[in-house]
Formats: C-alpha cells, structure tokens, sequence
C-alpha cells in the first residue's frame, strides 16, 4: 500500500520538475517563444496548487483510495495527451488537466500515512514520503535532461510525458489490488469555500509563477496585494460556515493549534528554501558555468541521498530527542546552506566539494521535513487527517513558489554586479537566515500540546 502511494507522490514531483528542462526543446519543436512555453509549468502548478486542498477533502467525503485512483486515471490519460500533443495549446490544456489531477492524487498519500500508520511505523513512512518529495524534485531534473539529450526514436521531448503511461497503468492495477477501502465522511462539498480559498491561492501563485519573467508587471503586484484579504476572507468565511453547524473547507481547529501554527511556518520556510535552491542552482550552473542540464540535476544527488537518511534515523532516536528533532534538522540546514556560502566566497565553483557541502543540507531539510510533519500529524486526531494533509501540501507548494519568485529575483539582480559564484553564494546566506528562523518556529511547533478531541459535525 505505501508503495503505491509514495509512487503516486514521486511520479507527480517527476513529472512537476522534469518539465522545466524541456523549455528548450518545446520551444524549439513548435516554433513558440520560451516565454509562451514556460506557461506549461505555470499551467500545471496553478491547477495542482489551487485543487489541493479540494482534493484533500474530497478523498475524506469519498474514500482516499477512489480519489487517489481517479486522479492517477486522469494524470496518465493527460500524460499521454501531452506526450501526443500537435500544438502548444493542446500541450498546455493538457499539463493543466496534470496539475487538476495531481492535485486529487497527491493529498491522500499523507492522509493514507496519517490513517494507517502509528507510532514508530508512522515516523518511518514519513521518512520515505519526504524520500519521495525530494528525490522525484531531483529525478525530475536528471530525467529530463537524459530523456531529452537521448532523443528516442526522434521523438524529442514527448518522452517525458508518454513515460508516464506505462508507469500510471502499473500503479492503477496495483492500486486497485493494495490499497484498502476507507471510511467516507457525509456530507457535501463546500463549495463557497471552495471558491473562495482557490481564488484566493490563484491570486497568491498567479503573480508568483509568472511574474518574474515578466519584469513584475502591476497585475502581479495587484493579484499580490489582493492575495492577503482573500484569504482571510476564506478564514472567516469557514468560521461562519463551522458556526452555523456545516461542515467547512478546512477545520478551524487546525489553525488554533499552535503546535499546527508553528509547524506550518517552519516547514514552510525550509520548504522555501529548499524549491529556491532547486531553481537557483540550476542557473548557477547551467548559465553561470556552462555546465549540462544533467550536470546540474547530478549536483542534487548528495542532498537527495543525505535528506534520506532521516528517514531511518529518526525512528532509532529515543524519544526525549524527538522534540529538538525539527530545531536541530533546521539549524543543520541553515549550517549547510553557510558552509556552501563560504566555499564558494572561497574560490570554489561546483565538483565534489561543493556536492558534499550540499549533503549537510539534505541531511537538515531530511531532519525537519520528517519530524515536523510527524509532529503535526500527531497533535490533532486522525479524524484531522484530510485537513492536514491538504493544508500541509498546500503550504508547501505556496512556499516553494514564493522561493522560487524570490530567489530567481535576487539571484539576477545580484549577478548584475557580481560573479556567478559570488551572486550565489548571497542567496545561499539568505537561505541560512531563513533556516535559522525556521528553527524558532520548529521549538514551539515540536512542543507537546493537548490535542483537541475529535471535531463533531458542528466544528467541522
């Protein structure tokens, strides 16, 4: 069962990262500008960041495993309209009806670790779901650029979408034989709050994905501004909607809960960090030193192998070091992200150094990644499930298009005035902040806190 359900995950972060490689060869096969062509990881992250949480809720309301099929079903049939695509436009409908899907099979993953997994067992297969999360970003990466550069049958870059097929096929059987049936919750949809979170979530990523290519036009500055009361809005709308005895988008109690509160912050700034990295790098490399696409993805493998190792080590801990867990993973990260800064204010450029450095961060991000999110999903009951795994993905997604915005915008305004390394090497000090901040926020989110009882119709 969890090795259909982390396969669902990887297969979705394969497919999100691996298309950021193909810019070039798409741009190329259709006559199209790269500035058109870049919609189609615009297009995908807009319809998987704004459903997600919609996802999440309806896995509760209508079993985890039907949802988490039906979006496999529609991930591999839009796989291979892309792989097929004759146009731009049919490409880009189809990586949006990626990114809806995504979106249904992504979030019951952590519900169906919160659901049946306890414990010890629960802290390991949460090692291997953030296993999952890191090396698909990785393997998207080098995939992409093996796929392409290998050029099978002249096909190009359709590659990387038609290898979903086979693989989304596979999983569908084995999820139809493994994963089990899960209890479903009455009740409607709400769809007011439906409405209103994803317009606020399309106000906030819009601007964020497009923006920067953009030169951040003033819509993007409007859309911004406008994100911020849209989503109190939508708070205020679930609290009136709890009041009157419904049943809301996503329970209040969640962000009552300071230890949720806080886990979220934390796990949002390390996320961050981690999404920036990914793309900073990969200019870093690729345009600043002229290296392969493929260079650049093998650069991440030592923070990928390093960020796995958490995932066996945590379980092993005893339990009167758990709680610093989430703290010490988020100061390992900021101490990996400054040593990386110092080689390269050194005189370093990439090679083996620079991987091994990048292995201290891994192994941090690993660190706080698992323990924040076990901490999370221990302090609130499993009837919480679909909430935090909506929200906790959501998060997610809405801190590492932050970081990449950010990042990509101070990486290039810092190499107008400086070299690749040195431009670098200041956005990696940023990062150190950001995880230092990171490790306030993980003390109180690891803190043991009495967990509400399980919600009723009226606070749900």
């Amino acid at each position: 069962m969890l090795a259909v359900l982390l396969a669902g995950q990887f297969m979705a972060n394969v497919d999100n990262a691996i298309v950021n490689i193909a810019v070039p060869s798409v741009a190329a096969g259709f006559g199209a500008p790269p500035g058109q062509v870049a919609l189609l990881a615009a297009g995908y992250l807009v319809a998987f960041a704004v459903l997600l949480v919609t996802g999440a809720r309806l896995g509760a309301t209508h079993g985890q495993r039907r949802v988490f099929l039906v979006g496999l079903l529609g991930f591999t049939v839009a796989s291979l309209a892309a792989g097929l695509a004759p146009g731009l436009g049919w490409l880009l409908l189809a990586r949006v009806v990626q990114g809806a899907s995504a979106a249904l099979l992504v979030p019951q993953v952590l519900s169906g670790i919160q659901l049946h997994f306890a414990g010890p067992d629960r802290v390991r297969a949460l090692g291997y779901y953030a296993i999952a999360l890191s090396g698909g970003a990785v393997a998207g990466q080098v995939l992409g650029g093996v796929l392409i550069a290998a050029d099978l049958f002249g096909t190009g870059w359709r590659p990387i979408f038609l290898i979903n097929v086979p693989l989304g096929l596979a999983l569908l059987l084995a999820g139809r034989r493994l994963l089990p049936e899960t209890p479903r919750r009455p009740g409607g949809l709400d769809w007011p709050g439906v409405a209103a979170l994803s317009g606020a979530v399309l106000l906030l990523v819009l601007p964020l994905v497009l923006g920067p290519d953009r030169h951040w036009p003033a819509w993007a500055w409007l859309c911004l501004a406008a994100s911020a009361p849209a989503l109190l809005g939508f708070a205020a709308l679930q609290r009136r909607v709890a009041v009157r005895g419904g049943r809301p988008l996503v329970a209040p109690a969640l962000w009552r809960h300071r230890q949720v509160r806080l886990g979220l912050l934390a796990h949002g700034l390390t996320t961050l960090t981690y999404f920036a990295l990914l793309f900073v790098v990969a200019l870093y490399l690729q345009q600043g030193l002229g290296r392969s696409p493929a260079y650049a993805g093998l650069a991440m493998v030592a923070w990928v192998a390093a960020f796995g190792l958490a995932g066996p080590l945590l379980p092993r801990l005893p339990a009167r070091y758990l709680a610093a867990a989430p703290r010490v993973g988020c100061l390992i990260l900021a101490g990996g992200y400054l040593s990386v800064a110092g080689y390269l204010f050194a005189g370093g450029l990439a090679g083996a150094p620079l991987f091994a450095l990048l292995g201290v961060g891994g192994l941090g991000l690993g660190i706080s990644a698992n323990s924040l999110i076990g901490a999370m999903t221990s302090a609130l009951p499993d009837g919480y499930a679909a909430d935090l795994s909506g929200v906790i993905t959501t998060n997610a997604q809405l801190s590492g298009a932050v970081g990449v915005a950010v990042a990509s915008t101070g990486y290039l305004a810092a190499r107008a005035g400086l070299a690749p390394a040195d431009a670098f090497a200041v956005v990696l000090v940023g990062f150190g902040v950001l995880a230092v901040l990171a490790s306030v926020a993980a003390a109180g989110a690891a803190a043991p806190r009495p967990a509400p009882e399980p919600a009723s119709s009226t606070a749900r």
